[in-house]
C-alpha cells in the first residue's frame, strides 16, 4: 500500500517533487542578500584605487588617507566575515576586489626582501626632545652596526650627551640646529638646507666612504596635526617638502642619501617633491611595513631612508624601542 506522503504518492497524485538545489543555492548563498556589505567593499576598493583623487582641499583628507592607507586592509577580513554571516554571494564576490587591490599595492611588503649586508649601514632616528633614556639611546646607536647615523629632534642640552656617547665609534660628526650626523667616515661640505620654517632642521654633508663620496641630507620636516576643527594640518610640512626636494634635485653628487623624519609616508602625495626622485630602502629591501611611529604602537612609516643615483639597498629594519616616541630605522647599501 502506498503512503499518502511518499514521493510515489505525490507522483500518483500528479504533484512534482521539488527540484534539487544547485550551485550557490546548495551552499546557502544568495545574490540578493548582503548588498550593504558589497557596497562597503566597493567603497574600500575605490579608496585604494583612487586615493590620489581624494581632495586635499578640505582638511587635507587625501594626505590623511594616504598616511594610513595600508590599514584599509583591516576592513577586508571584517567584510569577508560579514559576507559569510549574511551568506551573500554578492558580498563575497565584491570583497575580492579590495583584496586584489590591497595585495597588489602592499603584498610585496609582507615578505622579507633583504639580500644581506651591503658595503655600509646607515641609521636614522628621531631621538625626541623629551627622550626619557638618552643613555639607552646612545647604547642602541653604538650597538646598531651602522657607519652613518642621522639624528633628529636633538634637544639643545642633549647635544653634548650624544657627542660624548658616540665619539668612540663615530669620530666625525656635524650638528646644525636640532639635526645631526655622526659617521665612521670623514664628513665635509656641511651646509644648511633652508626648508622655509625659520630655523634649522635640515642640512647637507658629504661623507667619504671607502667606496666613494656620498651626499647625505639629514632632515626633520615640520610636524602635522589632526584637529577636529581644521582636519589634517600639513601646510608647513608641504612647503618644506618642496624646498627639500628642490635642494636634492640640484645636488651635484650622483649618489645621494636622505635620512630623516619626514612626518609623512611614501604614499602621501604631498611628499612627492622628495619621494618622486628617490627610492625607499624599506620598499626595496625591507621586511614588513617598517612602521616607525608611535613607538608604543607603530602605525605609520614617517621616518625614511631614501636614496638615488645607483645606491642599492640590501636590507632595511626597525630597531627596538628606546626612550623616544619613534623607532630607529636602518638600511644597508651597496655603493
Amino acid at each position: 500500500m502506498v503512503q499518502a506522503d511518499s514521493p510515489a504518492a505525490e507522483a500518483a497524485d500528479g504533484a512534482q517533487p521539488p527540484a534539487p538545489r544547485r550551485g550557490l543555492a546548495r551552499l546557502g548563498l544568495g545574490w540578493r542578500r548582503g548588498l550593504v556589505v558589497a557596497a562597503l567593499a566597493l567603497l574600500v576598493a575605490v579608496l585604494l584605487a583612487f586615493h590620489a583623487e581624494v581632495p586635499n582641499g578640505v582638511g587635507n583628507l587625501g594626505s590623511l588617507l594616504e598616511t594610513f592607507l595600508p590599514w584599509l586592509g583591516l576592513t577586508i577580513p571584517v567584510l569577508l566575515g560579514l559576507g559569510v554571516w549574511r551568506r551573500s554571494a554578492t558580498a563575497l564576490l565584491a570583497v575580492l576586489l579590495p583584496t586584489a587591490l590591497w595585495l597588489n599595492m602592499f603584498g610585496g611588503l609582507l615578505t622579507d626582501k633583504s639580500t644581506g649586508p651591503g658595503d655600509f649601514k646607515v641609521l636614522s632616528h628621531n631621538v625626541a626632545a623629551a627622550n626619557t633614556d638618552p643613555a639607552g639611546t646612545v647604547k642602541l646607536l653604538n650597538d646598531s652596526g651602522a657607519q652613518i647615523v642621522a639624528l633628529e629632534e636633538i634637544a639643545g642640552g642633549a647635544v653634548s650627551t650624544y657627542a660624548r656617547g658616540l665619539a668612540g665609534k663615530y669620530p666625525y660628526h656635524a650638528v646644525e640646529g636640532t639635526v645631526g650626523l655622526w659617521s665612521s667616515y670623514p664628513i665635509s661640505g656641511v651646509s644648511v638646507v633652508d626648508i622655509r620654517i625659520g630655523w634649522t632642521r635640515a642640512f647637507r654633508a658629504e661623507v667619504t666612504t671607502p667606496e666613494g663620496p656620498l651626499a647625505v641630507y639629514v632632515a626633520h620636516l615640520p610636524s602635522v596635526r589632526l584637529k577636529f576643527d581644521s582636519g589634517f594640518t600639513a601646510g608647513q610640512r608641504d612647503v618644506s617638502a618642496q624646498a627639500l626636494g628642490d635642494a636634492i634635485e640640484a645636488e651635484p653628487l650622483k649618489k645621494v642619501l636622505l635620512l630623516g623624519d619626514l612626518n609623512g609616508t611614501m604614499n602621501d602625495r604631498s611628499l612627492a617633491p622628495v619621494t618622486s626622485q628617490m627610492r625607499s630602502a624599506q620598499g626595496a629591501a625591507g621586511d614588513g611595513f617598517g612602521f616607525s611611529w608611535p613607538a608604543s604602537f607603530p602605525m605609520a612609516r614617517i621616518d625614511q631612508i631614501l636614496s638615488k643615483g645607483g645606491l642599492t639597498p640590501t636590507d632595511s629594519r626597525t630597531l627596538a624601542a628606546d626612550g623616544s616616541d619613534h623607532l630607529a630605522i636602518t638600511a644597508d647599501y651597496r655603493y
